[in-house]
């Protein structure tokens, strides 16, 4: 059996200790609580006994009905402690697990561009969400549940042992069988349930995908072959569920047969005790009264075995993600200058991890595995100065989207250096992520837009931005009239009953980099798509927020350019020409004169 689909009781320490340790209060409190509950079980079969031998031995009935409400008041007192030992573990359960999530979630989103390309959306979130809310279980079962019946099962077996130390020999050598049976069981099953895991994490991706694509695959009438995987994954899935549930079978089973052969010692040891004057009428019934008590704590052992298991199974996945690590680690922590930025590639090449061979942390190129033509770009060399706009073109493929991941440092060059700065230079590797994402802005075709408000939206939920900030901005920008055309304003949320228009979303896109006020501003084609009012209306605020910044213009279409100070063609991951826009444009030689003269749309398809 593979030791790693084992359940490992360290890992579970680790993340017992490091998810409860904020909590201290708390968990003592529910220990307290949990040991107080054990106490009360053990303590009124005492006050039976009591009760039978007071009968046998003729005491008044002043005494026995004193015995009978001190009885049922431990066990009123007894529901009620486990009332709150429960109460209390579901909140340090859930209080944990939401740290769990959180940890989770922020571990993927530092996670490199590599690794979300390869990873389904939909996977992703049933590992944050579906493994952690099984690990909610395992937090309050082991807690609450599991560890208060073990810890009963144990008060009994040693009151067995003071009633009786044969009766207790034996009902304990059954109980450790038992005990030691399951865990067998457990190994076995582990395995299978974490296979059933990662086969629902894959079809949670898909039907992520499939509900992404929905137009795609109606118009293309794909319908019935996606259905047709779906009918595989679920019928892979009932497989791997059922063998697991035969294997737990076993497992259903040992609550039955433990208790009925303590049962038969009970009986044994009882019977010949009795006759034998070692114990009264009150001891043999504290044997099997205890013997009972034990067979409910094994169901209840029973069920919570499952949920460890399903439990196990998402651990080990979770502990699988957290186990990889960025290939991209901040530097040293030098910061980028206020004001416009300059742009320098040196000598910059290229290829992307799934194409590339990596050989440590760092992207690196091993000469005999890659070959240039698995390059995406090849020595790329330029210079571009503070407060100059570069506007960028080539066809599909060429390098152009790139170059703009590298500039946000989604990516480390394979060999050369990506440099910001304003005087001094800074390789890119040398700053923080934090600090690139500060000084360096981006607008896309494509804006992610939150079910929350136009102003959370604009602040990316940032609590400590004024509303005057917002609307000196949106007046900036000349986005006023925009903003007054909302129903809410700043107040409109946004959701299924109001969405905003493609040219609304990046008219929000702009406001929010302008917001931050970035040195350099990356734009992919922000304008396209659009219908003219609403592009002349997006146009106005894209000249107000590269006034005075740096810009790269990765362009399709021709006007697009036309505010561009330098423009740069890429071809097949190399540099054709770059220089002077107005020069290359009087140039009959230059590639841009050709895509002037040819359209740049078509050129650029």
């Amino acid at each position: 059996m593979n030791k790693k689909s084992d359940i490992n009781y360290t890992q579970y320490g680790r993340l017992l200790a490091r998810y409860l340790r904020q909590q201290k209060k708390r968990v003592i409190l529910l220990f307290i609580l949990l040991i107080g509950s054990i106490a009360l079980q053990l303590v009124n079969p005492q006050l039976v006994r009591r009760f039978l031998d007071g009968v046998e031995n003729g005491r008044t009935l002043n005494e026995l009905l004193g015995t009978a409400v001190l009885f049922t008041g431990i066990a009123i007192a007894a529901q009620l402690v486990r009332l709150a030992g429960t109460y209390v573990g579901e909140i340090v359960a859930w209080t944990a697990t939401n740290d769990l999530r959180a940890d989770l979630a922020l571990h993927c989103l530092k996670l490199d561009m590599s690794f979300h390309k390869t990873n389904k959306p939909g996977e992703l979130i049933e590992r944050v969400d579906g493994d952690v809310n099984q690990l909610a279980s395992f937090f309050s079962q082991l807690i609450i549940q599991l560890g208060s019946n073990l810890l009963l099962v144990v008060g009994v077996l040693v009151l067995l042992w003071l009633v009786d130390w044969r009766a207790g020999a034996s009902i304990t050598l059954i109980a450790l069988l038992g005990l030691g049976a399951l865990n067998l069981l457990n190994r076995h099953l582990i395995p299978r349930w974490q296979a059933v895991r990662a086969l629902e994490a894959d079809l949670f991706g898909y039907l992520e995908e499939w509900l992404t694509g929905t137009e795609e695959i109606q118009t293309n009438r794909a319908a019935p072959y996606i259905l047709r995987q779906l009918y595989g994954l679920m019928r892979q899935r009932w497989r791997r569920t059922q063998a697991a549930i035969r294997l737990n079978l076993w497992v259903i089973g040992l609550p039955i047969i433990v208790p009925a052969i303590a049962y038969v010692a009970a009986y044994f040891w009882g019977d010949r005790l009795f006759r034998a004057g070692a114990l009264t009428i009150g001891g043999v019934y504290l044997i099997f009264y205890y013997v009972d008590v034990i067979r409910g704590p094994l169901w209840a052992i029973q069920r919570q075995v499952q949920d460890l298991q399903r439990a196990a199974a998402s651990l080990n996945r979770i502990t699988a993600l957290f186990a990889i690590q960025p290939t991209l680690h901040d530097g040293e922590g030098a910061g980028l200058p206020d004001g416009p930025l300059a742009v320098q590639f040196e000598r910059v090449s290229f290829a992307y991890s799934d194409q590339y061979s990596v050989s440590s942390i760092q992207y690196s190129v091993d000469s005999k595995l890659n070959t240039d033509s698995e390059k995406v770009l090849h020595d790329i060399s330029f210079i571009l100065e503070p407060g100059r706009v570069l506007g960028l073109l080539g066809r599909t493929g060429s390098g152009k989207t790139t170059i703009s991941r590298l500039l946000l440092r989604f990516y480390d060059p394979t060999e050369g250096a990506v440099r910001l700065g304003n005087g001094h230079l800074t390789d890119l590797r040398h700053t923080t992520q934090s600090e690139i994402r500060r000084r360096a802005g981006m607008v896309t075709q494509d804006v992610e837009l939150f079910h929350a408000s136009v102003r959370d939206n604009l602040t990316l939920f940032d609590d400590g931005m004024e509303d005057g900030r917002l609307l000196h901005a949106l007046d900036e920008l000349g986005l006023t009239d925009w903003l007054a055309a909302l129903p809410d304003g700043l107040d409109t949320r946004l959701d299924a009953n109001h969405s905003l228009s493609a040219g609304e979303a990046q008219l929000l896109a702009l406001a929010r980099v302008f917001l931050a006020d970035p040195g350099l501003v990356i734009l992919d084609e922000a304008s396209s798509r659009l219908d003219p009012a609403t592009e002349a209306l997006l146009e106005r605020a894209i000249d107000k927020l590269l006034s005075g910044r740096t810009a790269v213009i990765i362009a399709h279409r021709l006007h697009t350019v036309q505010r561009a100070d330098e423009i740069m063609v890429l071809g097949n991951g190399r540099i054709l020409e770059h220089g002077d826009r107005a020069r290359l444009a009087d140039d009959p030689k230059s590639h841009f004169y050709i895509l002037l003269q040819t359209g740049l749309e078509e050129a650029t398809a």
